[in-house]
């Protein structure tokens, strides 16, 4: 409540600064936004394929520093760990069992320094539940080889009760330097398979430049054609790219976009499907009101005329075109039907009154001017509310500028085509 700003532009604001810092002490970094979008890895996921492993990282090091050539790519990463180093205590079985010291005693002992184990509950009256006694070391002797080196174990049984001490005698303690041997590895890395097939993910972001991954993916596009496949295994052809379908075979290096540009593919495909589906349904039922094939028809022309309207919108705003544009392209397109039927249907009274078809399309055109402005009015002051989300301007854009063009566009061209369709050589035919 203290604050202007938006959570996206406090984030456009510290990305470069954090990223700067990153990039002096070798670190990768993220900037995660809130709400984070489609549940995926990243904005920008590019999945890399190929023959063998080897392959796949020169290739998707390549992919790498096409991000990072890319105006509005940023926080670019790969899912390949960097070289962890593991310490592995390999235990000298024939030295243990000269002292009498099994295997599991000395993996005990272990185990109990470095993971800690609970030995008791400590019953506090102010805390609601018991508290657990952990008996560890210290986090600085624990990381430190030397330290649990050091450590000693009481030879014999390590279950067994100690004997009383008599004087003279000691319980023999054995270091464990002299039971283990440290043997300095690389910790196993993560293996990712898609498909049954191996897979490398290169990530990415868009910000400032682009807020869409659409148009980083389209230059990214241009360079990823220019790579050659012979230096990953191909035989030298283009590279192949996928969007919506995976590839049939890891025997040729290939590229599968994914992250938000495959949810975007997927919603407009599958809005696009629903809104043909809806657009016949709409067809029939106003066959069946107008008892006409043409004046359905006439109403529904106006629909893509919209676009006339949310496109230069979108530039004229800065903004992009994204699914939430497209979701209120739709709906507009309910608004603007709704336009022109009651248009058609004011002409159509007009006419079963006995007045002549000129003077009803004109008066139809007058008349129903002010509910199609009203409606018009009442749409952008709803969206006004929505407008400057990040998320959901697309949304609110189109849907001001679809029912605004449709306030100035469905009252003229409507009547129009309903004039020109039904006046043929001087005479009038009206559909009923």
């Amino acid at each position: 409540g203290e604050r202007k700003a938006q959570s996206h532009d406090i984030a456009k604001r510290v990305r470069p600064r954090v990223a700067e810092i990153a990039a002096k002490f070798g670190a990768r970094v993220a900037v995660a936004e809130v709400p984070p979008g489609p549940p995926v890895l990243q904005t920008l996921v590019a999945e890399i394929y190929g023959p063998t492993e080897e392959n796949r990282l020169k290739m998707a090091q390549k992919v790498i520093d096409i991000f990072h050539n890319t105006p509005g790519v940023v926080d670019t990463d790969w899912y390949i760990e960097a070289d962890q180093p593991k310490v592995e205590f390999v235990i000298d079985k024939e030295k243990a069992a000269l002292h009498s010291i099994s295997a599991e005693t000395i993996s005990q002992t272990l185990k109990i320094a470095v993971g800690g184990e609970s030995v008791d509950l400590l019953h506090v009256p102010r805390e609601k539940e018991d508290v657990n006694i952990v008996l560890q070391l210290p986090l600085a002797s624990r990381s430190n080889p030397e330290e649990l080196l050091a450590l000693r174990v009481r030879s014999g049984d390590a279950n067994a009760l100690p004997e009383p001490a008599t004087a003279g005698s000691a319980t023999p303690l054995v270091p464990l330097r002299e039971l283990v041997k440290v043997k300095q590895t690389i910790t196993d890395k993560s293996i990712y398979h898609k498909n049954l097939m191996p897979v490398t993910y290169v990530i990415g972001d868009v910000a400032g430049v682009v807020e869409s991954p659409v148009y980083a993916i389209l230059k990214m596009n241009d360079a990823l054609a220019k790579l050659d496949t012979r230096e990953f295994g191909g035989d030298g052809s283009p590279l192949k790219i996928y969007n919506a379908v995976l590839p049939f075979s890891d025997q040729q290096p290939a590229l599968k976009w994914d992250g938000e540009w495959h949810i975007t593919i997927e919603v407009f495909r599958d809005l696009g499907l629903a809104f043909a589906a809806v657009l016949v349904l709409i067809y029939i039922l106003m066959v069946g009101w107008f008892r006409s094939f043409l004046t359905p028809l006439i109403v529904m022309v106006v629909i893509p005329f919209s676009l006339i309207g949310v496109l230069p919108a979108h530039g004229l705003l800065h903004a992009f075109f994204t699914a939430t544009s497209m979701i209120g392209f739709m709906a507009g397109a309910g608004i603007v039907v709704r336009n022109s039927i009651i248009l058609v249907d004011f002409i159509e009274m007009r006419l079963a009154e006995g007045h002549p078809l000129a003077e009803a399309v004109v008066e139809a055109g007058m008349i129903r001017f002010r509910p199609i402005m009203l409606t018009a009015l009442a749409v952008v002051a709803g969206a006004t509310v929505i407008l400057a989300d990040p998320i959901f301007q697309g949304l609110a854009i189109a849907l001001m500028a679809g029912s605004l063009i449709s306030m100035f566009t469905a009252p003229v061209l409507v009547p129009l085509l309903y004039f020109m369709a039904n006046t043929r050589r001087g005479s009038v035919f009206i559909h009923r």
